[in-house]
């Protein structure tokens, strides 16, 4: 049921969100020169994935976790998409293609080893990666892995209709603040 669901809703968010899509594309050639952002994520059964979304970014940034780069790498344009979140809408198309739904944990990295033992452990993996999901509604992000999986693994096992639909309402309403990135570097 919910592949459906989140099948529909990428169709009905692409087509919709084609027009600021494009914009956002536009001005990230100016900001980048590389508007989109592609990296190999961790996804259901561990099966590796690309994940595209808009580039936050500058170019030279390490492929790590957000919580690990320095804000100092964060672009103008990247700040604005952050903060609205509307660097995730390209993911709509890892959703249409399978590899993730629209509510579920969050994809990691391959490298990100603590969390991805935690998650392992809570069966965590046997779901899709989600775009949204309860651990970013309530402000948890992967620099508390431990914390992060055990949320992770509640909202797996409570997941209903009604939850599916509060996550993304309760993310379209600005509730969360996303990944954190390391404000010392």
């Amino acid at each position: 049921m919910y592949r459906f669901l989140d099948f529909t809703l990428a169709i009905f968010g692409l087509v919709f969100g084609l027009p600021i899509m494009l914009l956002i594309y536009i001005i990230g050639l100016f900001d980048t020169g590389s508007p989109l952002f592609r990296q190999e994520r961790v996804g259901c059964k561990k099966k590796p994935f690309i994940l595209i979304k808009f580039r936050t970014m500058s170019l030279e940034t390490a492929s790590v976790a957000s919580h690990l780069a320095s804000t100092s790498s964060i672009t103008r344009l990247g700040k604005f998409l952050r903060k609205t979140k509307l660097d995730e809408l390209p993911q709509l198309w890892n959703v249409l293609k399978g590899e993730m739904s629209l509510v579920g944990p969050r994809p990691n990295l391959f490298n990100q080893k603590e969390l991805i033992e935690h998650r392992d452990g809570l069966g965590v993996y046997n779901v899709r990666p989600g775009i949204t999901g309860l651990a970013q509604v309530s402000d948890i992000d992967m620099s508390t892995p431990e914390l992060l999986a055990k949320t992770d693994a509640e909202m797996v096992k409570g997941m209903s209709f009604s939850n599916y639909f509060r996550y993304i309402f309760m993310t379209l309403a600005g509730r969360g603040q996303g990944d954190r990135v390391n404000q010392s570097k």
